[in-house]
């Protein structure tokens, strides 16, 4: 039998089985797929409360702390940390990409590498990572083609849909830097360092020093509060406790 015979007989076959279930194709679909539309409501979220200029703020905040997140994770020698730095722009185009209001995120890998003149390979990597720290998740997805009831394929790949995390020490500083929570640690031993800083100071000036450079009163209860603290500066010199005040 010929080739082309053989095909006609296989036309047949196919024509008399048109309404039976589709048959198993074996088509490249990756496995923990699902079918558009099915899951992304789980990661989609408005981005602040979906208005603009709450968005651009929270997300300014969340890549200065990702910019923090990744010089304190970068160890000494090393050029990149847990994000790298193709991560951040990568983090960076995908929340110039999202839907504030709706939060909806579905870019193909090489429409964002196109964006921030990266290869494939490189966005690719840098998406584990970020998801790897805490910063993004996602859900394949697969759609179904026009095959339906014929061979070929049923069903085929499409984008990934992706949702915004943050890990917990990140939160943190989003929320210090928005001014909704209280300052870390760091932050309040700088505020310590300045107070102690600042008393140093106070301890080592007169008091009338003292008051000419936090004290702007005028008239006479001015005049009065002045000599008050020379007193002090002079009752301080003659017990040797102030050897800056002047007689």
């Amino acid at each position: 039998m010929t080739a082309r015979a053989i095909g006609a007989v296989a036309a047949q076959l196919i024509g008399s089985k048109k309404t039976s279930a589709p048959r198993r194709t074996g088509q490249p679909v990756r496995r923990n797929s699902y079918a558009a539309g099915s899951r992304e409501a789980r990661l989609w979220r408005p981005i602040a409360d979906g208005k603009c200029r709450n968005a651009r703020r929270w997300i300014g905040a969340v890549l200065r702390a990702a910019r923090r997140f990744e010089r304190e994770s970068m160890e000494p020698g090393k050029r990149n940390g847990a994000l790298g730095h193709i991560g951040l722009e990568v983090l960076e185009e995908l929340f110039r990409l999202v839907d504030y209001r709706t939060g909806r995120l579905d870019p193909a890998v090489s429409t964002i590498a196109a964006n921030i003149k990266r290869s494939y390979k490189a966005v690719h990597a840098a998406l584990k990572r970020l998801a790897a720290a805490g910063f993004l998740e996602w859900i394949r997805r697969t759609e179904r083609t026009d095959n339906e009831g014929e061979y070929g394929p049923q069903v085929r790949q499409i984008s990934n849909a992706y949702g915004f995390r943050l890990p917990e020490r990140v939160a943190k500083m989003v929320r210090q830097i928005l001014g909704n929570a209280p300052p870390p640690q760091d932050a309040l031993w700088r505020r310590e360092d300045h107070a102690a800083d600042t008393a140093a100071m106070l301890a080592s000036v007169t008091a009338v020093e003292a008051f000419d450079a936090s004290i702007d009163v005028g008239g006479e209860l001015g005049s009065a509060l002045r000599n008050l603290a020379q007193a002090v500066d002079n009752a301080n010199f003659l017990k040797g406790e102030n050897p800056g005040a002047k007689g």
